[in-house]
């Protein structure tokens, strides 16, 4: 009899500091995709870059211990348009789709869809341009700031190699003394990397904190307002879900507030002007059109009290743990998880 499902490869781990995150993602995705509809196949990429195979489940998965199954396989992507993906002594398989659920460098940047491409393969989310884009935080800037559809925060770009404490004068004098600023590098995601600045003397030691991650580090002004998100779906006509809002536990929202403290917390908007949503969301989708994305992203903004709108950034393989926004924002819409998955599989192949 034949099966007419389709072979999916879930791509999860990665050479990357948001490893840990994107296993805790693919394991919910995992828990909730429809196994009836799919052949899965699972491959984890170690923090070393070795490729395998796997049997594991997701709660080996989440928590890390799938790398010591004894079902491992080390496994290869063929770059040749066969859409072949070969598990251990040559064991051969056919993929469909890949969902590659890897956030950060080596998996959300476009070097793994540039790869996805040179092999053939269709898979979710947006291309390897518009990836490398959008995880560029001072290209997207600059993108976002030539379409003027919306007003960021003031921002300088500084590069690794400079003297961090030279670079600390030109800095407090392009913001006039202002602070607090926020250093952050320019390609990295789950705010990895980012210092909250409130004097010059503490800007060399966020720049090399910065630095670490990239060789870009962004300086900017600090913004006042609510932090807002919406969550963007589609390829030629996107759509954009309801607004969600994060409740940070601590100074800002950094990797241990997000994934770490409990005391962080997100919500759904539901106080604001009708026009006013509807402005947040079209600028939303405006931004996702601009950057080139297709399949799904996640925008970003600060919400001023008097009701300026700042757009922040935009991510392109958002969360999608049991606390992330981008498939609660969904579910409010009126998707389910499930059903979210069963889409962005179909926009890929669309695509």
């Amino acid at each position: 009899m034949k099966d007419d499902k389709l072979n999916l490869l879930i791509l999860f781990g990665g050479v990357s500091s948001e490893h840990e995150v994107s296993r805790v993602s693919a394991a919910s995705v995992l828990r909730h995709i429809d196994g009836e509809k799919y052949n899965i196949t699972k491959v984890g990429i170690t923090r070393e870059g070795r490729w395998f195979a796997t049997e594991a489940s997701p709660e080996e998965i989440g928590e890390g211990s799938w790398e010591k199954h004894p079902g491992n396989a080390p496994a290869v992507i063929l770059p040749d348009h066969s859409r072949t993906l070969i598990r251990g002594e040559g064991d051969r398989s056919t993929v469909d789709v890949v969902f590659p659920v890897l956030h950060g460098k080596n998996g959300e940047d476009g070097t793994m869809q540039g790869l996805l491409e040179i092999a053939g393969i269709p898979y979710v989310g947006s291309d390897s341009f518009a990836s490398a884009a959008c995880m560029d935080k001072a290209v997207t800037k600059a993108v976002v700031d030539q379409a003027q559809v919306c007003r960021q925060a003031l921002c300088s770009v500084v590069h690794r190699g400079c003297d961090c404490t030279e670079a600390a004068g030109v800095i407090d004098d392009f913001f006039d003394g202002t602070y607090p600023l926020f250093v952050k590098p320019a390609a990295a995601g789950s705010s990895v990397g980012i210092s909250k600045v409130t004097s010059a003397d503490g800007l060399p030691e966020a720049l090399e904190t910065a630095f670490r991650e990239d060789d870009k580090a962004l300086v900017e002004e600090f913004i006042d307002g609510r932090e807002i998100e919406v969550a963007v779906l589609g390829n030629r006509d996107p759509v954009a879900s309801c607004i969600g809002e994060i409740f940070t536990a601590g100074e800002f929202y950094d990797y241990s507030a997000k994934y770490e403290n409990a005391e962080s917390r997100t919500d759904i908007v539901r106080n604001l002007p009708p026009e006013k949503e509807a402005e947040i969301r079209a600028t939303a989708v405006a931004i996702y059109e601009i950057m080139g994305c297709r399949g799904l992203a996640r925008v970003d903004f600060f919400l001023m009290r008097d009701g300026t709108l700042v757009f922040n950034e935009i991510n392109t393989i958002p969360g999608f743990t049991n606390i992330s926004m981008y498939p609660q924002l969904w579910q409010e819409s009126g998707i389910g998880y499930g059903e979210l998955i069963d889409k962005l599989i179909e926009l890929a192949q669309e695509r």
